[in-house]
């Protein structure tokens, strides 16, 4: 065995892979020379060895000088130097050997070392886009304002970075969604028209109310007056009215082409990706809406803030009675279209079903699903006038129908009764309690007519106790409202047409003499 030492100061033996693991002497004992084959390398640290130095070599002498008649032993191919050496009796070979044997291998082909594991790309961020959370002290260096300033100053800021966010999002919602839908023909024109409504008409019309709050802004960033601009600008969401009522044909429309596998794939690759902040098409298509029914709370606070004798003082209530009453305005329309979509998706399965209560409310007061006492579900209309259930389906077109279910009720007839949760159904009222097998009702209660010939009662359930709380509040309100009505509409007709028997009691006076007139003979 040679070694080798080169420059770096490590000691290598290696073996070629034809050669034979055997090391043949001859008779003197001496090593032969094997010029074919070179010697195995082994690769070792110095600092390893180092202090094992000197035993190695005084053994390797002792081994040398043994007998030739020695048969030599032939080595076996293996992975470790331990089979190479002989065993030897001093404890520091035992640890050397070892040693070797962890560290290092025989390589007996050239086997090329493997390639370095590649970099995966990284991916895209799922994590939503934040918005800049900025507030006004932030832009400006120094001020010398008071603290109920300051908070005014925010406010309007807030106003104004709203407004640059709308765009943002409009803009988006355009390039991101109408455009590309357009072109790759997911949806058709008429279709994304119907879906998007008015949408680009609102762009320009928050864009200018920008560039006027922007102009506002003095060399130190702070605005004085408010509430005169906000006056000018605000009967420009008229144009609220068409967008809010197309809403909602184009939400019954988006939720029917959904069901696309196109439209479906499109859709849920925008709500993936970064830009979306997690917010799928309806909730930027209803943006605007939300938009417009947060003016008259920034109004409010601008106004909580502003000082005496400031000269928004006057003109903020007058910005905030108009901007109120619009909102109002936006809400009764529609609320009107909301009303008119469902009525015309009715479908009646009996001509006694078309209540003329149906047709005479203007508006809803809610709708949802429920369960009855046969664990149906049932989707439920509380009109102004009228209380329809139905079970949905679908049309030939995959449109949204809703097939009237028993005998609709009119509000200004119905009695309303709360259900305890836990109370005993009893008498096969309740069918498990609408679920599966328990007799304890929850989130239950009944409507019923009265004053008609026929009596109809309906034990619903809600989903939970939330739901069952506002459908009760909506009920109420609505019977109140109604039976208030039917009284009007009866004192009204009254006054047109008095009974004749009654005509003298006007034409009296507390002081007068004049006998009453005998009326009992007509």
């Amino acid at each position: 065995m040679e070694v080798e030492e080169s420059g770096d100061k490590r000691t290598s033996w290696s073996a070629a892979p034809g050669e034979s693991n055997s090391i043949p002497c001859d008779h003197i004992g001496k090593k032969r020379k094997q010029d074919a084959a070179p010697e195995p390398v082994i690769r070792i640290t110095e600092d390893e060895v180092e202090d094992e130095e000197g035993e190695i070599m005084s053994e390797s002498l002792k081994e040398s000088e043994e007998p030739s008649n020695k048969r030599v032993k032939p080595v076996s191919k293996s992975n470790s130097l331990t089979g190479v050496i002989t065993p030897a009796k001093t404890p520091a070979l035992k640890r050397i050997g070892l040693s070797i044997s962890r560290s290092i291998s025989f390589r007996t082909d050239a086997r090329p070392l493997p390639p370095a594991p590649l970099r995966s790309r990284p991916k895209a961020s799922s994590f939503p886009r934040r918005r800049n959370s900025q507030c006004w002290s932030d832009t400006v260096e120094s001020h010398d304002l008071t603290a109920k300033e300051i908070k005014r100053q925010e406010v309007i800021y807030e106003l104004t970075q709203g407004e640059r966010q709308l765009i943002e999002d409009l803009s988006l919602l355009k390039k991101v969604y109408y455009e590309p839908m357009l072109k790759l023909d997911i949806m058709t024109e008429s279709e994304l028209g119907q879906i998007f409504g008015t949408l680009d008409s609102l762009i320009p019309l928050h864009e200018d109310l920008l560039s006027r709050l922007e102009r506002l802004r003095g060399s130190e960033k702070t605005v004085g007056e408010v509430g005169p601009t906000l006056m000018n600008w605000f009967p420009c969401l008229e144009a609220y009215v068409t967008y809010c009522c197309n809403q909602v044909g184009a939400k019954a429309l988006l939720d029917q082409k959904k069901h696309e596998k196109r439209v479906e794939h499109f859709l849920r690759l925008c709500q993936e990706s970064s830009f979306s902040r997690k917010l799928d098409l309806w909730n930027f298509l209803d943006l605007p809406r939300s938009r417009l029914v947060k003016y008259p709370l920034l109004l409010k606070e601008i106004q909580k803030c502003t000082p005496p004798e400031h000269p928004d003082e006057d003109a903020l209530p007058d910005a905030l009675e108009l901007i109120q009453s619009i909102v109002a305005e936006v809400n009764k329309k529609t609320g009107e279209a909301e009303c008119q979509f469902y009525r015309r998706g009715l479908t009646y399965l009996e001509e006694s079903q078309r209540l003329p209560e149906i047709q005479q409310s203007r508006f809803l007061y809610c709708h949802g699903e429920l369960k009855n006492n046969k664990g149906q579900r049932l989707h439920v209309f509380l009109f102004e006038l009228a209380l329809v259930l139905t079970r949905p389906g679908e049309d030939r077109d995959g449109g949204h129908v809703f097939n009237v279910y028993r005998q609709p009720l009119p509000v200004a007839l119905i009695n309303l009764e709360e259900i305890p949760d836990g109370e005993a159904g009893g008498g096969g009222t309740f069918r498990g309690a609408f679920t599966g097998g328990n007799d304890k009702v929850k989130n239950c209660f009944r409507v019923s007519s009265r004053g008609r010939s026929k009596a109809h009662s309906y034990s619903l359930q809600a989903n939970d106790s939330f739901s069952k709380q506002q459908w009760i509040t909506c009920l109420r309100q609505a019977i109140v409202q109604s039976r208030d009505q039917t009284a009007q509409t009866s004192r009204s007709q009254f006054s047109l047409h008095p009974d004749p028997a009654l005509y003298h009691i006007a034409e009296l006076s507390l002081s007068s003499d004049t006998e009453m007139p005998d009326h009992t003979s007509r």
